[in-house]
């Protein structure tokens, strides 16, 4: 199976390499210029010369044509002049740095039988036109970029088997992690995680082989600190990042749920890496960060077809409520879109100033039927069969107060529960009003497929 990667993939793989060889070649550079840097004043500055003997007992000549036979050796100096009387030195001449003059000093002190040291050379001020110094560092970091050749290609073959290496891992795990039927998001992560740790492994080892474990520490310290602060200021992407992967593992939904989010009820569309899209029943989408999602309690209708509806009708206190709950409980076995398992109930929920509320639980199978088509269906014909019955429905009571008296007179409203009312034209059970109690589940699942999706990037949910 050849697998292929994205052209972004490419480029930004192709860039990470670039930037590995830079910085192997600035560091290998620099571990070439202190491994084979050649003796200069400064290195020979650091530490005072040693003590100079010229013969049991030194004349001043001796002592003179000594010093300056090292002097001119060195040619640190330019006309170098000693002369010494009666152990006195006296030192003459030019040199390019204060450190060359404290160094010939100190060669003088520790020769033999010189009791003191006079040091008149002078410090030239270089040129501001002087460009030899410039060509000199060139030079200088040309022999150190070829003295590195060895170990960048030394750098680049280890950084080039790891890679493949790497690159074969991850095939292997995500091989493995497909047996396992894990999400494609997850297959990715993981499998980048293991191949960019062997990754790593080849960049210590080509660092340690360098001799710059030391620089390979600070560097990945570096990386790890980077990568906090990094956090800390995308809070917010990695959040929703992280909580997308964890809605992947659990999956509370699957493609096509009806769920209810943050007071929002929709059917679910795509999950990304930033954002769950779901459709309101209105027809509109709607994306709720994945961070709110996974903190927000999640109300899935679709995991269980069945649901339960409730409604509450009040009686009037004439009436008997035995007789009221059996009537209702003859409407709703006839009705074609309750459910008789779970039964119905019909409890009294309360009695009220003027009304005994009856409070209806009835089940409804939501993949067939609308529950708020049934509801509408079945509230009109309770109200039907209990006007036929001559039980009442009253409203509210109401209290109207005289100013000039203290009675309280309590006024019916305008329903008049002696009138029968004719329900003929409400006996249908399924009228076209209420669209046949039928789901409209798919016809909005079949708006969102043929819409435009406002959240692009690859869908981490299972087809459901």
């Amino acid at each position: 199976m050849i697998t292929y990667m994205k052209p972004d993939m490419l480029k930004t793989h192709h860039c990470l390499f670039v930037l590995l060889l830079l910085l192997f070649t600035l560091l290998f550079s620099e571990r070439a210029q202190s491994q084979n840097q050649p003796e200069t004043p400064e290195t020979d500055e650091a530490a005072a010369p040693v003590r100079v003997d010229v013969a049991p007992i030194a004349q001043d000549s001796q002592i003179r044509d000594r010093l300056t036979g090292i002097m001119t050796a060195t040619e640190w100096f330019e006309n170098p002049q000693v002369e010494v009387n009666d152990g006195v030195v006296f030192l003459s001449g030019s040199t390019e740095s204060v450190e060359n003059k404290r160094w010939a000093g100190d060669l003088a002190r520790n020769t033999q039988d010189v009791t003191a040291v006079v040091n008149r050379i002078e410090v030239l001020n270089p040129d501001i036109w002087d460009y030899q110094p410039a060509f000199t560092g060139l030079q200088e970091l040309w022999r150190n970029i070829m003295s590195a050749i060895p170990f960048l290609i030394f750098g680049i073959v280890v950084l080039v088997i790891f890679w493949v290496i790497s690159v074969l891992v991850a095939r292997g795990a995500r091989a493995y992690f497909a047996g396992r039927q894990m999400n494609d998001l997850l297959q990715n992560i993981a499998a980048r995680g293991i191949a960019l740790v062997v990754f790593i492994l080849g960049i210590y080892i080509v660092f340690h082989v360098a001799d710059l474990t030391n620089v390979a520490l600070t560097i990945l310290g570096g990386t790890g600190l980077l990568g906090i602060i990094l956090g800390i200021a995308f809070r917010d992407i990695t959040e929703n990042f992280l909580a997308s992967i964890f809605l992947s593992v659990q999956n509370p939904f699957h493609a096509g749920d009806l769920v209810e989010i943050n007071n929002t009820m929709g059917f679910i569309q795509r999950l990304t890496i930033r954002a769950t899209l779901i459709m309101t029943l209105d027809g509109n989408h709607l994306q709720i960060p994945n961070a709110t999602v996974y903190k927000s309690s999640i109300l899935n209708y679709t995991s269980n077809p069945n649901q339960r509806i409730r409604f509450m009708i009040g009686i009037g206190y004439d009436a008997r409520v035995t007789s009221a709950q059996n009537i209702a409980t003859k409407v709703l076995e006839e009705h074609p879109a309750v459910l008789m398992e779970p039964e119905p109930w019909i409890l009294v929920d309360e009695l009220a100033a003027s009304t005994i509320n009856l409070k209806f639980y009835v089940w409804v199978d939501g993949s067939k039927h609308n529950f708020l088509k049934v509801k509408s269906s079945v509230l009109r014909q309770i109200k039907n069969a209990y006007l036929a019955e001559g039980i009442s429905m009253p409203d509210h009571a109401r209290e109207r107060v005289h100013m000039n008296s203290v009675s309280i007179q309590s006024v019916p409203t305008h329903n008049d529960n002696s009138v029968r009312t004719s329900v003929a034209e409400d006996a249908e059970v399924v009228p076209k009003t209420e669209g046949d109690l039928k789901s409209n589940d798919q016809e909005i699942l079949e708006q969102a497929r043929t819409s435009r999706s406002p959240e692009e990037g690859d869908d981490l949910l299972k087809p459901n």
